[in-house]
């Protein structure tokens, strides 16, 4: 980060670079407490309200836990949400396609009306960007790419590609997994890559998932079916499938009865004939984190800050409590009068969130490394752990607190 003595222009308390879901999300909590906000986003424009949740799911989706919800309800979000489409899901179900051991988790164990929702993330967006436009405070800029990061008296400046400068005591970057402005802050970062390819698609079954998110997991990697409802009808499910980058390949080339087929038989038929009606997409699936969270005047989130493999869907959830948590440390420093980009209050955000998110990117690395191997004994060791785990019910409940966000001490906006 250079330093910058000239005199930059439009001072905001917070600019926040990235406005997708989890970037939006900062904003907004920001916002509705008065913060003048920045918001920079690289798309061309914002999405159409009217156009999403209607017809055929989006293909990227997000299982939302009930913290997550409690977030978006306090923002005024979840309501419009519900009103286009989200799919709850009360059970989870998940066994070894090598064996017989399987797992099932109920909202009724865990002590909640359900685990989740599978949330397509356009709805999500549209939802905060809905709220976005009544905060007078939020100010939006769209096809706005940074190109440079300098320290500023005031505290950061970013540059933008059509030479404009932003200046704000904080700089955050929501600007997802591959950070061009954590690269412009020098903050390194750890990166592993899982070996595993992300084929995702939407298909229509020939029974109804009935509220129910399943995974089985292959010899090639996970495979989940995460229940979707469009028009009241229960038959449809979002995919994704992890497996080898070669095998990705083959699966997302294929034409859409024959991956039909592929998904069926892999899935054992549990949910009957299954019919693709959406193009496969291929995601490379690499897990980050960066060495730190913070420096002076600057904040990573989400996966700008790390990216884990979607085994447990936990991805958006881990970014929406970055920004809960460091919306909450700006907000009474705020109050207090310490500057927004004091390198003590944003260490507390990164303390806060780094050991949470370290340890749920080892749990699902762990569970990547267990599940893909072929190896007799470890085949059997996990038959008998999954068969184990449902019959111990402390240990599902532990199992199920992680799963639905209940970790350590919450934000006040996610209680």
């Amino acid at each position: 980060m250079k330093d910058e003595s000239s005199q930059a222009l439009t001072p905001f308390e917070v600019i926040v670079v990235g406005g997708g879901m989890v970037g939006a999300t900062l904003a907004a909590l920001l916002g509705q407490a008065g913060v003048s906000v920045a918001l920079l986003d690289a798309r061309p424009a914002p999405l159409v309200a009217e156009r999403v949740g209607r017809g055929a799911p989006a293909v990227r989706v997000s299982a939302l836990t009930p913290v997550s919800q409690r977030l978006l309800e306090g923002l005024g979000a979840w309501h419009w949400m519900q009103a286009r489409r989200v799919t709850p899901y009360h059970f989870m179900q998940v066994w070894d396609s090598e064996g017989s051991g399987e797992v099932g988790f109920s909202a009724e164990q865990a002590g909640v009306s359900m685990l989740g929702h599978i949330v397509e993330n356009d709805v999500v967006l549209a939802a905060v960007e809905t709220r976005l436009a009544e905060l007078p405070s939020v100010r939006q800029w769209f096809g706005a790419r940074v190109t440079g990061l300098q320290k500023s008296p005031d505290g950061c400046a970013v540059t933008l590609e059509d030479g404009r400068r932003l200046v704000a005591p904080l700089v955050v970057a929501a600007d997802g997994a591959r950070s061009p402005l954590r690269e412009l802050a020098g903050i390194e970062v750890r990166e592993r890559d899982t070996g595993h390819v992300a084929v995702v698609t939407t298909v229509r079954t020939g029974r109804p998932h009935g509220g129910v998110a399943r995974q089985v997991f292959l010899t090639s990697g996970p495979l989940a079916f995460l229940p979707l409802t469009v028009d009241d009808d229960k038959r449809y499910c979002s995919i994704v499938w992890s497996t080898s980058p070669q095998e990705a390949t083959r699966l997302a080339a294929l034409p859409p009865e024959a991956l039909a087929g592929e998904l069926e038989a892999a899935f054992e038929s549990r949910l009957g004939a299954v019919k693709v009606i959406d193009p496969a997409l291929a995601v490379p699936l690499t897990q980050r984190h960066a060495e730190r969270y913070v420096r002076s005047g600057f904040a990573l989130v989400g996966d700008a800050a790390h990216s884990i493999h979607p085994l447990a869907g936990q991805g958006v959830n881990l970014g929406l409590m970055d920004v809960a948590v460091l919306a909450e440390e700006l907000l009474a420093a705020r109050r207090r009068g310490v500057p927004l980009g004091e390198p003590r209050l944003l260490e507390r955000y990164a303390r806060r969130r780094r050991g949470d998110n370290a340890a749920m990117l080892a749990l699902m690395d762990g569970f990547r490394l267990l599940f893909g191997t072929r190896h007799p004994a470890l085949t059997l060791l996990r038959n008998l752990g999954l068969s184990g785990v449902d019959r111990l019910m402390p240990v599902k409940r532990l199992i199920m607190q992680q799963a639905i966000g209940q970790r350590g001490t919450l934000p006040a906006s996610c209680r």
